[in-house]
């Protein structure tokens, strides 16, 4: 069973009723309005609101229905708290920064808006985007639609809310240590974190840069949030700033390595129970999934890279918890090992199409204050350090490989998914996959 909260169309589907003169923008845009409005009280998904410039924008589309060049034609939809909207409030979670009033739009909401969308405001954040959850002093927590006493994930949090509780149709966040990926997986929707590179984060700088355009930081992606595979793929076909190309290889032609755990971080019944339930159908069905290969890199020494490669970024190479500051060198030391991971993997991709792993060790946690540093998280009964968790993020993080994240199940009374990673810049194909495996689980 795949929970769903909505049964209001995605944005595809929105988009071919307006072409078809079954409903106008303006009709679009209000009825999103009204579902925020109407549900968004105890979820407090979309804080930031811009609902009389879409009114207006929807108002200026006329009874027009689009052109080939607008996929989105009128279609509403809102976009992470931390990309820029020209007159919008940009703050990353922080009261400081409520005056940071953007001066233009970022490159992303500038695709989006020549593909059609409107956009309707801004979706909520943790401070600096640096939790699985949503929850910050300039607008306060956001909760998880299936359950209100737990996380939406983060740092793409809201979006991931505001999308399964029907809000709108689709968003796009960003991905550093699973930000859109565990979102998604929280909250029953689709996620793709795309290969490194792919889609642009101009305008996606932290307020403390003062309005410099910034470069586009390592691990750091943008990705898109929706209801189904297919808004997934017209979004990022949309943004794609490189040629992308599908092979149309079929699922039963595909072959699948399955990774259930790490040593580092054991995943909880939860959520393994249901993924094995689906590699298990996707067997009956003739698809080849093994369990093991001696070519999967050495998890282990990836994640301890990739959380040092994390923190540094993470604070610009400002001094860690333990008061030193990374040498030039350290950070040379870091990219290497990361070619030397992305060559691993290029490796195993030679003897495999895809790899199957969970986005997340758990489901959706009940919301929790503690720093996540001091944080703990129960896995199959036993206390373990919450850093631990962020091994299913970087596993396809370091390496810069895309992931497509599906629902598949449920664990716990919440929802629960799996991650598909591909071969760097195959993030059409992972969709695509994604797309095929859900056509068999869903049923």
């Amino acid at each position: 069973m795949i929970p769903t909260l909505t049964q209001e169309p995605g944005a595809l589907e929105l988009a071919a009723m307006i072409r078809s003169g079954e409903l106008s923008p303006l009709e679009a845009v209000d009825a999103a309005i009204s579902r925020i409005e109407a549900l968004d009280g105890p979820i407090n998904a979309v804080p930031v609101r811009d609902f009389d410039r879409a009114r207006d924008a929807a108002r200026a589309m006329g009874g027009s229905t689009g052109s080939d060049t607008q996929p989105l034609f009128g279609v509403p939809m809102t976009i992470k708290e931390s990309f820029d909207i020209a007159g919008l409030p940009t703050t990353w979670g922080h009261t400081a920064h409520k005056d940071n009033i953007a001066k233009r739009d970022a490159k992303l909401v500038s695709q989006l808006k020549a593909a059609g969308a409107i956009l309707v405001g801004k979706s909520n954040v943790p401070p600096d985007l640096s939790d699985w959850q949503s929850d910050n002093p300039a607008y306060g927590r956001t909760n998880n639609p299936h359950n209100l006493d737990r996380s939406p994930g983060g740092s793409s949090g809201g979006a991931a809310a505001a999308v399964a509780a029907g809000m709108v149709p689709c968003d796009y966040g960003t991905d550093i240590g699973g930000s859109v990926r565990v979102p998604a997986h929280f909250c029953g929707v689709w996620g793709h974190k795309s290969s490194w590179g792919l889609i642009s984060k101009h305008g996606h700088d932290h307020p403390l840069m003062g309005g410099k355009d910034a470069h586009d930081g390592v691990l750091s992606i943008a990705g898109p949030i929706a209801r189904n595979a297919d808004d997934l793929d017209a979004l990022l076909r949309l943004t794609a700033t490189v040629p992308l190309a599908s092979s149309g290889k079929p699922l039963k032609d595909c072959t699948f390595l399955l990774v259930a755990d790490q040593a580092v971080s054991p995943v909880d019944a939860a959520v393994r129970d249901p993924m094995l339930a689906a590699v298990e159908t996707l067997r009956k069905a003739g698809v080849r999934v093994d369990d093991s290969n001696d070519l999967l890199p050495d998890l282990e020494a990836q994640h301890r890279d990739y959380m040092r490669m994390l923190g540094i970024a993470m604070a610009r190479g400002m001094p860690g918890p333990d008061g030193k500051r990374a040498s030039a060198t350290d950070w040379f030391d870091l990219l290497d090992a990361q070619r030397r991971s992305e060559l691993a993997w290029e490796a195993l991709f030679e003897a495999y199409d895809y790899v199957i792993a969970p986005p997340a060790p758990i489901v959706a946690f009940e919301h929790d204050p503690t720093p996540v540093r001091d944080r703990t998280v129960t896995i199959n009964g036993t206390q373990r350090e919450f850093a631990e968790v962020f091994a299913w993020a970087g596993i396809s993080t370091f390496p810069n490989l895309p992931s497509t994240v599906l629902p598949v199940g449920v664990g716990d009374g919440m929802p629960t998914s799996v991650q598909i990673i591909g071969p760097r810049w195959s993030d059409l194909d992972c969709i695509a996959t994604a797309r095929a495996m859900g056509e068999h689980l869903h049923r």
